[in-house]
């Protein structure tokens, strides 16, 4: 039996019920299940259990195909594979995270052979971004951040449209904190010369 945990984010409460799924389910089998179940969303936590994970809102798809886009647009002048929000990764911790935008250098996703590009990569992304909208709870969002600078991220943006407020979070450990779209974000070192404009979120 795996334990299976619904997130209601508008009141931040969980339910959680069980599924009798195949004994001992590894990558390979987590990976099945969510194909057998492809018009569902899940993430996966170190501990095995399975989260659904809700569709996103209209404005929230926007907002986030801008991220995807430009960020695409620069890695074809520069270097590294983009991932949108329907891709997951396994991190070190065993955890399986689909952030809203990641980014992969060519030489970090080349050391993977073709079965791992092909299911969920196990490799952290060097950069992602987690778009959260109006009902999402700050407090997740930012634990999630956390778990994945802990894990080998390197550069993350979690944005909140609702009040205009970006934490970014480096692998030195250090936080950062812009409360305005009136200005860009950097790709700093990882991303260089990448830059986003906020404005296109509102």
């Amino acid at each position: 039996m795996t334990a299976v945990l619904v997130n209601d984010f508008a009141t931040g409460q969980t339910e959680a019920f069980t599924l009798e799924l195949e004994d001992d389910m590894d990558d390979v089998a987590f990976y099945r299940f969510c194909r057998r179940n492809d018009h569902l969303r899940f993430e996966r936590n170190p501990d095995g259990t399975i989260l659904i994970m809700p569709n996103t809102g209209g404005k929230t798809g926007i907002r986030n195909t801008k991220i995807v886009s430009r960020l695409d647009m620069w890695s074809e002048s520069h270097d590294g594979k983009v991932f949108d929000s329907s891709t997951a990764f396994k991190l070190p911790n065993f955890a399986t995270r689909s952030p809203d935008a990641a980014w992969v250098s060519d030489e970090r996703w080349n050391q993977l052979n073709d079965e791992e590009q092909e299911r969920f990569p196990p490799i952290a992304p060097d950069f992602v971004v987690e778009l959260m909208s109006a009902s999402d709870q700050l407090k997740k969002a930012q634990e999630k951040m956390l778990e994945y600078i802990e894990n080998g991220v390197r550069l993350g943006w979690l944005i909140q449209p609702s009040s205009e407020t970006v934490f970014i979070y480096r692998a030195d450990g250090t936080i950062s904190k812009v409360t305005t779209f009136d200005q860009s974000l950097s790709g700093e070192e990882v991303l260089p010369d990448f830059e986003f404009p906020l404005r296109l979120l509102r």
